[in-house]
């Protein structure tokens, strides 16, 4: 089978589109024939050497992969050959077939496309754990959503309305600023000074939750913001600039940094993580939560699709198509 394989960590255009053994169908395993690949900002990090997690070279990037059950494993009961399916993986997912622990492996609904299922995997996943879990938001508090257009700052707009939240979205171009608009957020906002727009916007209150997926000086305003008991939630990096906490600030205005951690959650607490998909499948079929599909291109592009994500061109969800 054809795969997307990383020889060695360095730029992502010496990824090669190349032939990579296929999984063979053994105990829990589900091998699943693609259909669907999600794209995510860590694929790119992880390529380059530069995500927490290193894995031993050469391997396939790819957290998340929607298509149908080729063949199960002995020991698999949940799904069967033919079943419609979205996995999460640690990698192995920008290839024709991945193969997967059936812990893993979650049947979709007919009303539920493999674009939708992938961008709700990662990308509202990560969301969604960071609103509810890590940053306890409730109905009525203000969050405060940096790089509002991408896949992961449209699902927290989006996210964040469903459970009740007065959204502040923040993006960089008049475009991305439509696009969290349209997400549903109640203020848009650039970054130009943003800790003074984000005082006004908050009455002068502060935030109570903050998304930050970016980093850099969008962090340093956003850590002079927060509201008394707020929560600064920490996704990522996007900026390329990791940022410096002055702690002092958190002693006096009385809030929390928090870090979050996706794909440790998924491992450490995996039926929190399932309860999680189970809401936001619901929240997808009622329409609470409509992910933005940016664009949908070939396998063998993926090292120029990834250039994109990491550049912050890209905005809502974009996929790959074996």
């Amino acid at each position: 089978m054809k795969a997307v394989v990383a020889n060695k960590f360095g730029p992502l255009d010496e990824l090669a589109y190349a032939d990579w053994p296929e999984p063979a169908a053994e105990g829990r395993t589900v091998v699943i024939d693609v259909e669907t690949v999600g794209v995510n900002f860590p694929d790119g990090l992880l390529v380059q050497g530069l995500y927490q997690m290193k894995p031993q070279t050469p391997f396939v990037p790819g957290m998340e992969v929607a298509g149908r059950v080729a063949a199960v494993g002995d020991k698999v009961t949940g799904v069967k050959v033919g079943d419609r399916v979205a996995a999460l993986l640690q990698l192995g997912g920008y290839a024709e077939k991945v193969g997967v622990d059936e812990s893993a492996v979650m049947k979709l609904p007919d009303a539920i496309s493999g674009e939708d299922a992938c961008a709700l995997l990662v990308a509202y996943g990560t969301a969604h754990h960071a609103l509810k879990q890590r940053g306890r938001l409730k109905p009525g508090e203000s969050l405060c959503v940096l790089g509002a257009a991408g896949a992961t700052g449209v699902a927290a707009v989006q996210i964040g309305k469903a459970m009740g939240a007065r959204v502040i979205a923040v993006a960089s171009s008049e475009e991305k600023r439509a696009i969290a608009r349209e997400a549903g957020a109640d203020v848009v906002l650039g970054y130009d000074n943003l800790k003074d727009a984000l005082k006004e916007a908050t009455g002068g209150k502060g935030v109570d939750v903050a998304f930050d997926p970016v980093g850099g000086e969008a962090f340093d305003a956003l850590s002079r913001s927060m509201a008394w008991d707020g929560r600064l939630l920490v996704i990522g990096f996007a900026s390329g600039t990791i940022p410096k906490l002055a702690v002092n600030l958190t002693l006096v205005k009385g809030y929390s940094v928090v870090g979050v951690f996706w794909g440790a959650f998924t491992r450490n607490e995996p039926q929190v993580y399932a309860d999680n998909m189970k809401e936001l499948i619901g929240w997808r079929l009622a329409g609470k939560v409509r992910p933005v599909i940016e664009g949908s291109y070939p396998l063998a592009e993926a090292g120029t699709v990834l250039k994109r994500v990491l550049d912050r061109g890209a905005t809502g969800k974009i996929v790959l198509k074996p």
